[in-house]
């Protein structure tokens, strides 16, 4: 046997290890299993399937590297391989979403204990709701309340300028009369004195 030959020997024996985990795991571990152990072997599984997947990757590539005749030979072994790692893939998939929907549906719940745990998440959820409509309710009043109160001191403000404007015209018009006070007086003064 050449060099190359003996590697591709050594990439099967590896392979035919992984196949027999996997093997394993999807025929007895994986259907008896439920939780979280369910779901650690699922994982383990999807790593030794992405070893084989870059095994049977190795194999292809030492393919290149044989002489013909025996290249001819092992394309069919590959071919069966990878015809394995196919049907691991499925079966990795559908043991996956059957344990993700039936945990996702139940919650690793039973179905009296699913009925018992909703309806309390029901009657918290709409307790939720009515405190939820109720702050609604007080913050649309709160906010009723500042826009009249805006509108409200708009007006004062209105009245304030109003009044200033009065007062500054009073008191131009004071300083205007006690200006002519003052004038009147002097002329009286100079009146009385001639």
């Amino acid at each position: 046997m050449s060099e190359g030959s003996e590697l591709f020997e050594t990439y099967e024996q590896e392979y035919a290890v992984l196949r027999d985990g996997l093997s394993k795991k999807f025929t007895s571990q994986i259907p008896s299993l439920s939780g979280e152990e369910k779901k650690t072997v699922i994982r383990a599984a999807e790593r030794e399937l992405e070893e084989a997947d870059e095994i049977v990757e190795q194999m292809e590539m030492e393919l290149y590297n044989l002489p013909q005749a025996s290249r001819t030979r092992l394309q069919s072994k590959l071919r069966e391989y990878k015809a394995e790692l196919n049907q691991f893939k499925k079966d990795l998939k559908n043991s996956a979403s059957k344990s993700g929907e039936r945990e996702e549906l139940l919650g690793g719940h039973t179905v009296l204990e699913l009925d018992s745990t909703s309806m309390d998440q029901r009657a918290r959820l709409l307790s939720g709701t009515d405190r939820l409509q109720d702050s609604s309710r007080r913050l649309q009043d709160s906010h009723r309340l500042a826009l009249e109160t805006e509108s409200l001191g708009v007006g004062i403000l209105g009245d304030l300028r109003s009044q200033r404007e009065q007062i500054q015209h009073t008191r131009d018009t004071l300083f205007e009369a006690d200006s002519s006070i003052d004038r009147a007086t002097r002329t009286l003064k100079t009146m009385a004195s001639r």
